[in-house]
């Protein structure tokens, strides 16, 4: 597994599945920008934080599982699936407290083995079916 695989299972497996914000810094630049499946953009650690919290808040039990990558240069491609248990407020609709998942993919950059640019599509019509 080449270094910037690496990277994209650690920033599956310790920042979304373990909730470990302490690894952060050791897998995300501090320059990164990343738009989210859910269509908002965030700057650097603290704005990903942001993002991150809002996300584990809704659902607990968040676990990311990732299905497939392939990497090209510094760039890397993930297919994964998204679940968690609906227990608070999420996309606008109000808590079910049914277990939803999703498929989605990201494309990663990297610069100095660290992840600079994060851009996440999912499938959101599926997911906002769920919440209803």
């Amino acid at each position: 597994m080449s270094g910037n695989i690496e990277q994209v299972w650690k920033f599956y497996e310790l920042i979304w599945n373990n909730y470990d914000k302490t690894t952060i810094p050791d897998i995300i630049h501090e320059s990164f920008k990343f738009r989210g499946s859910l269509g908002e953009e965030k700057y650097g650690h603290a704005g990903f934080i942001e993002y991150l919290d809002m996300v584990h808040f809704a659902l607990d039990s968040y676990k990311c599982t990732i299905k497939e990558t392939v990497e090209e240069n510094s760039k890397v491609f993930a297919r994964m699936k998204f679940s968690g248990i609906h227990n608070n407020i999420f996309m606008g609709f109000k808590p079910t407290g049914k277990r939803v998942d999703w498929e989605g993919a990201a494309l990663f950059n990297f610069e100095k083995e660290k992840i600079i640019n994060l851009w996440v599509l999912s499938d959101l019509k599926s997911l906002e079916i769920q919440l209803h």
